[in-house]
C-alpha cells in the first residue's frame, strides 16, 4: 500500500471508452481531450486531480471504467504536485473582477 502513496502516475483512457462526453468536463486541468477515436488524456496536464480533489474525477464519473493508471508515466506524489504548481502559474487568475459602479455626471 505504501507504493501507492509514494509513487503515482498519469492517467489513461483505453480502447473501451465509450466517447460517452463525461469525462472531458470534469477534468480540472484540461488534461482530456477528444482524440482521432476515442478520448486521450495529456500526460503532462494529468495530475490525478492533486490539488482539486482527493480522487481523479473522470475515473469517478467514467461508466465503463476505462481509465486507468498509464504504466507510461509513472510519477511520485510530489512530481503531482509540481505539475500542479506549474499548471496553475500558468492558469490566468481566476478570481472574480470587482463590479464596475457607475458614475454619473448629475
Amino acid at each position: 500500500m505504501s507504493s501507492l502513496v509514494e509513487s503515482a502516475m498519469a492517467l489513461m483512457i483505453t480502447d473501451e471508452c465509450i466517447n460517452c462526453d463525461v469525462c472531458e468536463p470534469e477534468c480540472p486541468n484540461q488534461a482530456i481531450y477528444l482524440g482521432s477515436e476515442i478520448y486521450e488524456i495529456d500526460p503532462s496536464k494529468c495530475t490525478e486531480c492533486v490539488g482539486h480533489f482527493d480522487e481523479p474525477q473522470c475515473v469517478q464519473v467514467c461508466p465503463v471504467a476505462c481509465i486507468p493508471v498509464n504504466p507510461q508515466h509513472v510519477e511520485a506524489q510530489e512530481s503531482l504536485w509540481a505539475k500542479y504548481r506549474r499548471l496553475q502559474a500558468q492558469t490566468p487568475s481566476q478570481a472574480p473582477m470587482a463590479p464596475q459602479t457607475q458614475v454619473s455626471d448629475a
